[in-house]
């Protein structure tokens, strides 16, 4: 039995370690960073009224549906757009390499329209069903348009009352391309040309994809955070964990020896397992995030304590330390579920009421929370049970139990 425990021991200590030496590092630099940690492009559009639509509720709502969608479409890692007061629209892009051309695109009202030559309007993007970037038979970029049923019907109809002559496809009012109609154009297919490169014609795609927003929108303010800012963020919020988990580390292997040991060891596997699972989830680092997850950390140990302070008194009470530990987690399972529920709960109602840095720091607090109850009351017991069980050290002052004559130890393991 022993034996088997020293294997055990072993076995899980190097796997830890090992694991965190391997892994720490690139999963550290491959989860997403929010705007405050690489800098990107914070900007504030303000909604205009038109003649067609008013600013209220809805045109701000759906304008702000539509911004989400040219966002998510250019690949940009967890913009935060949000809602400021009546007229207002928040955009944050982190990461951004192009934050003019990202810009640009954020306000366009995108209005497709086909006019003939006396300026009837003969159809809209209201009927336009799909848009995509491709290339010609010379190789040119161009915007292959679908139209739907309704839309198909429309340009057949105005194809046909326009052979010989030009139609005009203008994007807010501008003209793109104004192609002469040989014959009537059936199918529901068009091509607009004119774009200078392919990645012209993507964002092209991409404004026509997302549709017409319902207002005006300007650009009021225009904040960018270098690089160099965020990476001092960066720096700073390393170094605070660094030596806030260094403090931790040093507390609890003084005051509890070796069950700190154990404890500072888990507290490995639990980062690792936090960054795996953010990573995972696809979710954004933030200033605010690194915070919930210092946080966190101190939950993790403040389940440890609850542990090893219960394992102490039960080894008090005559009890062998291996009878102590399975006792000792036994009644502070309680505590702990309670305290890291109402932890939940909080993080929670920060996340459904909070907006952007705020969510951050819910979600990473609250998967902080579960996975450190988990690694407490699983990964703990399992490893302070191995170690307790293989005989290596029998004295229980080397467990942070104090005062107490080993002697029952002693005779157990003579059987």
């Amino acid at each position: 039995m022993e034996a088997k425990n020293r294997v055990k021991l072993l076995v899980s200590v190097l796997a830890i370690i090992i694991a965190f030496a391997v892994f720490i590092k690139p999963l550290a630099s491959t989860v997403k960073q929010g705007l405050d940690l690489q800098g990107g492009t914070h900007v504030v559009l303000q909604a205009q009224p038109t003649e067609e639509a008013k600013v209220d509720d809805d045109a701000i709502n759906r304008s702000i549906q539509i911004i989400e969608r040219r966002v998510n479409e250019l690949g940009l890692t967890e913009p935060v757009i949000q809602r400021q007061g009546k007229d207002k629209i928040i955009v944050e892009l982190p990461g951004v390499k192009e934050p003019e051309k990202a810009i640009a695109m954020l306000g366009k009202t995108a209005m497709l329209e086909f006019k003939d030559m006396d300026g009837n309007t003969g159809l809209t993007g209201k009927e336009l069903q799909d848009s995509k970037a491709s290339a010609d038979q010379s190789g040119n970029p161009v915007v292959t348009l679908k139209f739907n049923d309704e839309g198909a019907k429309k340009f057949a109809d105005m194809t046909a009352r326009n052979v010989g002559r030009q139609i005009a496809i203008l994007l807010d009012g501008q003209v793109l391309t104004a192609p002469r109609v040989n014959e009537a154009i059936t199918g529901g297919n068009a091509q607009i040309t004119g774009s200078k490169d392919a990645k012209e014609a993507e964002h092209l795609a991409i404004l026509l994809r997302s549709g017409s927003l319902p207002v005006k929108l300007e650009v009021v303010e225009n904040r960018t955070v270098g690089p160099t800012l965020g990476q001092d963020a960066k720096d700073a919020s390393v170094k605070a964990f660094a030596i806030g988990l260094a403090g931790v580390f040093l507390f609890m292997l003084l005051y509890y020896r070796l069950s700190g040991l154990v404890a500072d060891i888990v507290l490995l596997l639990y980062t690792l397992l936090l960054l795996a699972v953010m990573k995972g989830l696809n979710a954004t680092l933030t200033l605010p995030g690194i915070a919930g997850i210092i946080l966190s950390i101190g939950m993790a140990v403040d389940a440890n304590v609850l542990i090893f302070e219960r394992f102490k008194e039960e080894a008090k009470a005559g009890k062998t330390l291996r009878a102590a530990v399975s006792s000792g987690f036994s009644r502070a399972f309680t505590t702990i579920l309670d305290s890291n529920v109402t932890t939940l709960m909080a993080a929670v109602v920060l996340f459904y009421l909070g907006t952007g840095p705020i969510k951050g720091f819910a979600v990473t607090l609250a998967l902080g929370v579960l996975i450190s109850m988990f690694t407490a009351v699983t990964v703990t017991k399992f490893i302070l049970g191995a170690l307790i069980g293989s005989r290596l050290v029998t004295n229980p002052a080397w467990y942070g139990v104090r005062g107490l004559n080993h002697k029952k130890e002693k005779e157990e393991a003579a059987r």
